[in-house]
C-alpha cells in the first residue's frame, strides 16, 4: 500500500534528511516538501495525503496550530528538538514524536507506528476481475455490492467514506484516496473531502455543486478546472 506523505520543516537539512529516510521505504510515496506552514496547508488543499511529518517550531505558526487548524489531518508524526511539546502533540492524537536529531531506526519506528494506525490500515475493496461496472466493500461487516451507476457521491470522513448512492447511505472503514483510485472516469475529485459523480450533478451555485438535496464545495483552486469538465467536457 502506498502512503502518501507530507514533510513540513523550515529547516533545509532537516527536510531534506526527511527525504531521506523516506526514500529508503517504497511505500512511502512523498507528496511535498514544505519550509513553511502556509506551503504545507497549499498542499493539504489540493493532496490527499495520509501521513503528515511536521516540525512544531516554525516561523509564524507553529506544528501545533497548524494540526489544529485542520478539519480532517493525516496521521501525523512530529518533529522537534524540544522535548516540552511532548504533552501537546499526543493530546492531537500524534502517533509519535521525533526529538531531533534521529536515526533512520528511530525514524522507521515512527513509521511502524503509523502503518497500524486505522486510517493507513490495508483496504478493504475487492474489484472482481470480471466486472466493470461494481465493486464490494465491508460494511458493518457483510460484504455490500456498490454500482458505480449508484453513486452520488463519496465523503471522506476522517478514517471512514459515506458513500451516498440513490438508495443507500454507505459508512466504511476506507480512505478517500483509495477511492478515487478505483472509481472510473465520469468520477472527480472536487475537494479533499469529496469525490462526485459528473453525470449526477445537477447545477452550481457559488462554489457549490448541486446532487438532488445535496451542496457539495469545491476546493477554490479546483472551481475552473472542476466546472470545465463537469459542465463544458
Amino acid at each position: 500500500m502506498t502512503i502518501k506523505t507530507l514533510l513540513v520543516d523550515d529547516e533545509y537539512l532537516a527536510l531534506n534528511l526527511l527525504e531521506t529516510f523516506a526514500g529508503k521505504l517504497p511505500e512511502l510515496e512523498v507528496v511535498g516538501k514544505c519550509k513553511s506552514p502556509v506551503q504545507a496547508m497549499e498542499v493539504l488543499g489540493r493532496e490527499a495525503v495520509d501521513l503528515l511529518f511536521l516540525d512544531i517550531q516554525m516561523p509564524t505558526v507553529s506544528g501545533i496550530n497548524l494540526l489544529k487548524s485542520l478539519p480532517q489531518a493525516p496521521v501525523t508524526i512530529f518533529t522537534t528538538a524540544y522535548a516540552d511539546y511532548a504533552v501537546d502533540a499526543f493530546n492531537l492524537n500524534a502517533v509519535d514524536y521525533l526529538l531531533k536529531p534521529f536515526s533512520f531506526e528511530r525514524f522507521l519506528q515512527a513509521v511502524q507506528k503509523a502503518r497500524e494506525h486505522p486510517q493507513l490500515r490495508p483496504s478493504t475493496l475487492v474489484i472482481p476481475k470480471e466486472s466493470k461496472d461494481f465493486f464490494t466493500i465491508k460494511v458493518d461487516g457483510k460484504l455490500t455490492k456498490v454500482r458505480f451507476e449508484d453513486i452520488l457521491f463519496v465523503e471522506g470522513l476522517k478514517e471512514y467514506v459515506r458513500i451516498v448512492c440513490r438508495d443507500a447511505r454507505l459508512v466504511t472503514y476506507e480512505r478517500l484516496s483509495r477511492l478515487e483510485e478505483i472509481l472510473p472516469d465520469n468520477f472527480l475529485r472536487v475537494h479533499k473531502s469529496y469525490i462526485i459523480s459528473k453525470d449526477r450533478v445537477e447545477s452550481l451555485e457559488g462554489n457549490r455543486l448541486v446532487i438532488g438535496s445535496h451542496k457539495i464545495p469545491i476546493s477554490r483552486d479546483k472551481k475552473q478546472q472542476v466546472v470545465e469538465k463537469i459542465f463544458f467536457d
